[in-house]
């Protein structure tokens, strides 16, 4: 198994709630297919580097995780039909 990492923005006007679910149904995802849950670290709201949808902010979250490598294909492409996520990216941790 491969070491990942996966870093998304949320939209900023978002309920806490929709936040935490949205969170939990990534970790799902992760899950489902195999993968490991390692370390989810929230950010919280940060100013973004430039505006994204006439907005300045975001809510970050990180979350590190093992899995086999057809798995960020699909949280991918997950996460880009998701309303509620603005940015994502996928990071694999052991390529040097």
């Amino acid at each position: 198994m491969t070491n990942y990492e996966v870093m998304y923005i949320l939209d900023p006007v978002s309920e806490d709630a929709e936040k935490e679910a949205f969170s939990e149904r990534v970790q799902g995802v992760i899950t489902e297919n195999g993968g490991v849950v390692g370390n989810v670290d929230v950010w919280g709201m940060r100013k973004l580097a430039y505006p994204i949808q006439k907005k300045n902010e975001g809510y970050y979250t990180v979350i590190e995780f093992q899995a086999e490598p057809e798995l960020p294909k699909e949280l991918d492409r997950r996460l880009r039909i998701a309303d509620i996520c603005m940015r994502h990216i996928i990071v694999n941790k052991d390529e040097k």
